[in-house]
């Protein structure tokens, strides 16, 4: 019996031997696949699997990309078209007022089209040909006027943009203010109501940004206004108070102002970057992607 005992014991020590052999084998080949080791251990099985961003990848796009800003002679919008040009776009935009007062250089090559978004059967010409869309549609008013702006008329948009085979579109929102919200109640509905068309109708390709203020060189008429003087140091301060923005009620008040250009760097990449994930980036996204290198 001690024999037999004894010849068991061997042929298990045997087959524990033979198993972490073939572990390792799989192990290997796995890391071979992918070009990183993979974890087998059984500790980490219920851990969430997380998807790494890849860097951009900076090539010449296509000329036969084009890019619509809608709102694009707007603060905001004037600097994403900017943005786009420098990247080689073929870039294209739709406001209710069409070309941009400005004499600046960047004006003659941006395609102008003058229409409204609450006007459906006026879109196709604009959006003919379109691969990407950045949206800065947006206003205050009443209520019913701020539901309109941001929420009817970017709907309307979003469904134009369906109907036209647009790859990507790009909403620029809003951040959560806590109370204030219900102070702006319709321009929050507005814009909560285009983030959930948004995601139902572009759930790969939909990307919605939710700065706080955008501050920057404003154009107002003939005067420039330099928000950058107030905003600039009011972001460095928030950063550091960051923990500030979970206090209850007035938490959201601390939320860091951004710069317009990186506003405009974020939703220009997240347009036209196929790897930029999709969903909702908040204000510390935006400052995180708009200082991302490319590769």
């Amino acid at each position: 019996m001690r024999s037999i005992s004894r010849n068991i014991a061997q042929l298990r020590s045997q087959w524990r031997a033979m198993t972490e052999v073939s572990r390792d084998v799989v192990d290997s080949k796995l890391a071979c696949t992918s070009g990183r080791f993979l974890s087998t251990d059984s500790n980490k099985v219920d851990e969430p699997f997380k998807v790494e961003e890849a860097d951009t990848v900076n090539v010449p796009p296509s000329p036969t990309e084009k890019l619509l800003v809608l709102g694009g002679n707007g603060f905001v919008g004037s600097h994403v078209c900017k943005e786009a040009l420098s990247r080689g776009l073929s870039v294209a935009s739709l406001s209710r007022s069409g070309r941009a007062s400005s004499n600046e250089a960047w004006v003659n090559g941006v395609q102008w089209h003058q229409g409204n978004l609450l006007s459906p059967e006026s879109l196709d010409d604009a959006f003919d040909g379109v691969t990407y869309v950045v949206s800065c549609v947006g206003g205050f008013g009443s209520n019913a006027y701020m539901y309109k702006i941001n929420g009817t008329a970017n709907i309307n948009a979003i469904k134009a943009a369906v109907g036209h085979g647009v790859k990507r579109f790009v909403y620029i929102s809003a951040a959560d203010f806590g109370l204030v919200n219900y102070a702006l109640q319709g321009y929050y509905d507005g814009k909560r109501a285009t983030e959930t068309e948004l995601l139902t109708k572009f759930p790969y390709g939909g990307v919605i940004l939710r700065p706080g203020f955008i501050y920057g060189t404003r154009q107002v008429g003939s005067m420039k206004l330099p928000l950058g003087v107030i905003g600039s140091p009011l972001e460095k301060v928030f950063q550091l108070i960051k923990p500030a923005t979970q206090i209850p009620l007035i938490g959201p008040l601390f939320t860091p102002p951004v710069n317009v250009t990186a506003v405009a760097t974020v939703a220009v990449r997240a347009a036209t970057d196929p790897v930029f994930p999709p969903g909702i980036v908040d204000v510390n996204g935006i400052l995180r992607h708009s200082k991302q290198r490319s590769i």
